[in-house]
């Protein structure tokens, strides 16, 4: 259970592939959908005994589709059938521990939470991921997947498995390799706008706004304020802090230490007076990306602004 649902599909299928042999499947294994069975449904599956296999396995995929009777599993649950092996997928929400389902789950069954991972952590999932397949990938290009993709962990694995057909063993995916196979431009890209704006590279800047600007849907701009009000909210923390080696930034701010120079750098640019301008500035325009008091102004138009606003002495 739980709002990441990348585990929660990796676990099931590693059951679904392993569990039972390729011939026992066609008895002894069901794949049902929360959406159309009922708790009464599943029981009765789960209850069967197996046909010329030590188990049979029972998958519940989408069960969160079954919230409002998932408490009715309670019972079952208190007395497993020893030889099912029962699978509840319930994604994007978690069962309420307060209640009977959950405390007996504990006692005779196994519980996985599966956690969003936040932003700052998915470059390092990335790493890990790719690393038993005999491949690395470079900071900037680990931010730029995240910085496209977000924090959905199966958009990202689908993107390396992509990159990981294409390149050889052994390569470290780098920029050009995410621009060149996935569409993510190297140069224009709010990794490269956050680094301009921090060493104050007007033109760098503008050049980048403006490809915003021409290709609007691909670079929206409530991300593009999102993640500068991240790195400014970081800076306005850095300038708080009393040990700036670049050990304690990288801890503090819970950033790659490949990144820490660009903090250092901002930090020159921006004193911590500006740096609080430019937040508060920011929160006015993530008001306005939304279209609250800017309807007839078009996103490249409120971009050009805000680098203004920000650029500006």
């Amino acid at each position: 259970m739980g709002e990441e649902p990348y585990y929660i599909d990796k676990i099931s299928d590693f059951i679904e592939n392993t569990v039972l042999a390729e011939e026992e499947r066609g008895f002894n294994q069901m794949v049902l959908y929360g959406r159309d069975v009922t708790v009464e449904d599943i029981v009765s599956n789960a209850k069967r005994y197996p046909m010329m296999a030590e188990y049979q396995v029972v998958i519940v995929k989408e069960a969160q589709d079954l919230s409002r009777t998932i408490e009715k599993l309670a019972p079952y649950t208190e007395n497993p059938q020893p030889t099912t092996v029962l699978v509840v997928n319930y994604k994007y929400k978690k069962i309420d521990k307060r209640k009977a389902l959950y405390k007996t789950l504990k006692k005779t069954g196994v519980i996985y939470e599966s956690k969003k991972l936040y932003e700052n952590q998915v470059a390092d999932w990335i790493r890990r991921v790719l690393s038993p397949k005999n491949y690395s990938i470079s900071p900037k290009a680990a931010q730029m997947l995240v910085e496209f993709l977000g924090t959905d962990l199966s958009k990202i694995n689908n993107e390396l498995e992509k990159l990981q057909i294409i390149l050889p063993k052994g390569t470290q995916i780098s920029p050009e390799h995410i621009e060149e196979n996935i569409g993510i431009s190297k140069d224009y890209n709010n990794f490269e706008l956050r680094k301009a704006i921090g060493e104050r590279n007007t033109i760098k800047a503008y050049q980048i706004i403006n490809y915003f600007a021409e290709n609007p849907k691909d670079n929206p701009m409530v991300v593009t304020v999102s993640l500068l009000f991240n790195f400014f909210s970081q800076l306005l923390h850095f300038h708080g802090l009393s040990d700036k080696s670049p050990r304690n930034v990288a801890s503090a701010l819970k950033i790659n230490p490949y990144f820490v120079n660009e903090y250092i750098a901002a930090a020159r640019h921006y004193p911590m007076r500006k740096v609080s301008m430019v937040v508060s500035t920011l929160r006015d325009f993530d008001v306005k990306s939304k279209g609250v008091g800017a309807n007839a102004v078009s996103q490249g138009d409120l971009l050009k602004e805000l680098l203004v606003r920000i650029l500006s002495n």
